[in-house]
């Protein structure tokens, strides 16, 4: 098995974060947005794709020894995002300017700068980042069809 250093591992996580969440430049403004919001478009499917691809950026920073607080904070990061961003186009647009991955990799700087707070990848650890964030996603779907569902019902 290959051993990825810690720099090529972080470098890896700050391209997924820009490109999840400031890859694109709105023309004329300072703002820039990336994939996230455009994903989360998709209903259901989108967030999902985005939660996905943030909870790689978890298990990265827990590769990396960051401490326990420090994933919660990130998984809170990531829920936050989530949920709001399942209520469709509000959600898109909060999604936007949240930026949960660009967040997540600070975090992660934060914890390089200080490696003396560093923890081992604990099983635990992992393992209840993983479930955390399946019951994440699996939220956001259901608030998605749900608001489908109650759109649909009352749009007619």
């Amino acid at each position: 098995m290959i051993n990825v250093s810690e720099d090529s591992r972080l470098a890896r996580v700050r391209t997924l974060a820009r490109a999840l969440d400031s890859a694109l430049p709105i023309p004329g403004t300072s703002f820039r947005f990336g994939l996230d919001p455009i994903l989360g478009l998709v209903p259901g499917l989108g967030d999902l794709a985005g939660a996905v691809l943030s909870g790689y950026i978890v298990l990265a920073g827990i590769r990396m020894g960051v401490s326990r607080s420090g994933v919660l904070r990130m998984v809170g990061n990531i829920a936050i995002d989530t949920l709001v961003g399942s209520v469709p186009i509000v959600g898109d647009l909060f999604d936007a300017g949240w930026k949960s991955n660009i967040r997540n990799v600070a975090l992660i700087e934060r914890h390089m700068a200080d490696p003396g707070t560093a923890r081992t990848a604990n099983r635990f650890l992992i393992l209840g980042a993983v479930v955390a964030l399946v019951i994440l996603v699996s939220a956001g779907v259901a608030v998605t069809m749900l608001l489908v569902r109650f759109l649909i019902t009352h749009l007619r």
